[in-house]
């Protein structure tokens, strides 16, 4: 059925006020003359727009055509030609790791029973294979000039419904390519029949080789730096000069959009959300809205601004996004808001408290430059500290080279006067004792290990280090780089056998470690080597040297993370916020507890904030595959579609929404890598009267149950 003969069936429900809506809705041809012209927005690069039509079969929006066996398989969906990926196959590899990336994919935990294309907005497995048919448009947002080239991309399934419209937004999380938020947002929303509004932020996963020049175009594909000029997703700013003594002293290395742009990127991410609802607003006018003077091209305008139910929603910094998104929209275009685990930087109030149990939080509200820089020098010391006995193992190292990394830390820390304690095993549990008086909750203490051995935490502390500070990637920001390394030895600058490059589209994540490129350390040994094995101590003197950035008021640092700060003004938005108290990466007293406390004080009685803390939920729900982590953690997810569905009742029937409150689920037990499958039982409800679980919030002091 065409647009056109949509828009006239639905025509008298549609008369809005607005003169240009009322016009094209009630009985006005194709060919007035004064209907508006859905117009392109004028960040959009005109000719960086392609839309592709998927029929559900053999592909499709959610699963590139894999259905839920193929996203549940380990397997990656390969190329044809491995020395020449379509932009097809590297979509549909890149739908495949991101989607696996933010979920529990294990055989006993939720997905195809709780979540997953299969299973439909009720909780029944009745969707089969789940492929959802639908068009999807992609773009550039930026001047022309290439300089950032944020992509943009609209989902619109075949069941949006042009006279009920919904959008949901689906920022990338992390550093993290435009299909970086597939499983956390863009599933929920395409099942319930909206279109859905991705943006990668202007950091998501562009890479460039150094050595050969090689770039990622918006689809994935590589070109030369030179060749792709402004159609490039990344491309570092250096002199020919410079690259030129950059590749002979340190060859195969790679720069990071995120880390590498020299723009702060951060600073940006709420127009960036912003700006995807925009595109997608004018791809549904352009798919629902009739045309004008019978020009099959140009379509008038259907919808407004704020004349469409849009759900901001993603999860860590795409949570983080949608927060600033809803804070920076002044036109309406956001309608409520419902975010995971968000990574978000406060102007926090001295006026501002957290408790919990009635005992103050001694630090809350820091920003990710602090405590993540803090974390980086502290959690591999703090991971042998008796607490952290019996930490799931998330590392590819030798348990034995791992020890003498924690015990090498933890003397470096000392001699530094970092930490106290005559043995390693005191320096490890005063480590762990700071980590508590810096804001981490003891609930996280058996991932003080797991977040460094994977190295989450390293990555994220040099590659914001680098964003906060505007360092190009010839700068060596504390010597650290980011290039391929021996496997066994970890020593850096070897030639790989196959480019990264060629699969980084759909197997990376913006960050070290991924898809064979890892954290190097230059100053030692000659050459320099994974981080982690270039020294004993695991190159403290670098840990320590980014540290100093913040502690020393490094004025680049300070001036971009002032420029990142929100201040808790939703206006009126209703608003969840979900995450878990053992949360090690991001921990809720700088996140979730310290902007409900704020909020309080921006918004005061006007706020229609709820938060709700989940116990034993920790960041990454994809780990929950692994051995320790399926007995001790239960899926966070599990929460964020709760609240998406609690969000569309309150929007569409009024149902109140759930005040603030602590969820107490049920660890799954039993014997680590083979807990029992995930039941209801493991996850009570979200309640509408929590009674002594709830959380209180009044004058700028929130008071979290223990």
């Amino acid at each position: 059925m065409t647009g056109n003969l949509l828009f006239r069936h639905a025509a008298t429900a549609l008369c809005f006020a607005a003169t240009s809506i009322l016009l094209a809705a009630c009985g006005h041809g194709d060919d007035h003359h004064n209907q508006t012209a859905n117009t392109l927005p004028s960040f959009v690069v005109s000719s960086s727009v392609t839309t592709t039509t998927y029929d559900g079969n053999s592909d499709d929006l959610l699963t590139g055509g894999l259905g839920k066996t193929g996203l549940g398989s380990a397997t990656a969906p390969s190329f044809a030609n491995a020395a020449s990926p379509t932009a097809a196959e590297l979509r549909r590899l890149a739908i495949w790791s991101n989607y696996r990336a933010l979920v529990d994919m294990s055989a006993n935990g939720g997905y195809g029973r709780f979540w997953g294309p299969n299973v439909d907005l009720n909780g029944n497995d009745t969707l089969g294979e789940g492929k959802i048919a639908g068009t999807e448009y992609v773009a550039y947002a930026d001047s022309g000039t290439g300089q950032q080239n944020v992509t943009l991309m609209v989902q619109v399934p075949n069941s949006f419904d042009p006279n009920n419209p919904c959008i949901v937004t689906a920022t990338s999380s992390g550093s993290r390519g435009v299909y970086g938020a597939i499983s956390a947002a863009g599933e929920w929303g395409l099942k319930r029949g909206c279109a859905v509004a991705y943006t990668d932020k202007g950091s998501g996963n562009g890479a460039e080789e150094m050595q050969t020049g090689t770039v990622t175009l918006m689809n994935g594909t590589l070109g030369t730096a030179a060749g792709a000029g402004t159609a490039s997703l990344f491309t570092a700013n250096v002199s020919s000069t410079d690259l030129a003594t950059f590749n002979t002293g340190f060859p195969n290395r790679y720069a990071f959009k995120h880390a590498h742009s020299q723009q702060n990127p951060e600073q940006d991410w709420g127009k960036d959300t912003l700006e995807a609802i925009q595109f997608a607003y004018w791809a549904l006018n352009q798919q629902f809205a009739p045309t004008i003077n019978n020009n099959a091209q140009q379509h008038g305008v259907r919808y407004n601004a704020g004349s469409i139910t849009t759900i901001a929603a993603s999860v860590s910094n795409g949570g983080g996004a949608s927060l600033a998104a809803a804070e920076q929209d002044t036109q309406g275009w956001i309608t409520a808001v419902v975010v995971g685990e968000p990574q978000i930087n406060l102007n926090m109030s001295s006026a501002a408290k957290v408790l919990e149990g009635g005992v103050q939080i001694p630090a809350a509200g820091a920003p990710l430059a602090d405590y993540m820089t803090y974390a980086n020098m502290l959690m591999p010391c703090a991971a042998a500290a008796t607490a952290a006995t019996g930490a799931p193992y998330l590392t590819a190292l030798p348990l034995a080279t791992t020890q003498a990394i924690r015990t090498a830390r933890c003397a470096s820390l000392a001699a530094g006067g970092f930490v106290s304690g005559a043995d390693a095993t005191s320096q490890a549990n005063d480590a762990l004792a700071k980590l508590h008086a810096a804001g981490y909750e003891t609930d996280s203490d058996l991932l003080h290990a797991p977040m460094w051995d994977s190295q989450a935490v390293p990555a994220v502390a040099v590659t914001y280090a680098n964003a906060y500070t505007k360092s190009s990637v010839t700068d060596n920001l504390c010597n650290f780089s980011f290039g391929t390394t021996n496997a066994t030895t970890g020593a850096a600058g070897v030639t790989p056998a196959v480019s990264p490059m060629l699969s980084i589209f759909g197997l990376g994540n913006g960050v070290p470690p991924t898809n064979g490129i890892n954290l190097v350390y230059n100053a030692a040994p000659a050459g320099g080597a994974d981080h982690r094995l270039a020294t004993a101590d695991a190159s403290f003197t670098g840990a320590a040297c980014v540290r100093a950035l913040w502690t020393a008021g490094d004025a680049r640092m300070q001036q971009n993370v002032n420029a990142i700060r929100v201040n808790a003004n939703l206006h009126g938005k209703p608003a969840i916020i979900v995450q878990g108290r053992s949360d090690a990466l991001v921990p809720v007293n700088h996140a979730s507890r310290a902007y409900l406390a704020m909020n309080n004080i921006t918004e005061g009685s006007k706020s229609q904030l709820s938060f709700y803390e989940v116990m034993n939920g920790q960041h990454f729900d994809a780990f929950l595959s692994v051995a320790g982590f399926d007995t001790s953690f239960i899926p966070v997810h599990y929460y964020n579609i709760q609240a998406l569905n609690l969000m569309w009742s309150h929007l569409k029937s009024g149902a109140a929404l759930p005040p603030s409150q602590v969820i107490r689920t049920v660890p799954r037990g039993g014997t680590a890598g083979a807990a029992p499958a995930l039941t209801t039982a493991n996850l009570p409800a979200i309640s509408a009267s929590p009674g002594a679980n709830a959380i209180q919030v009044s004058a700028g002091t929130v008071n979290v149950p223990k």
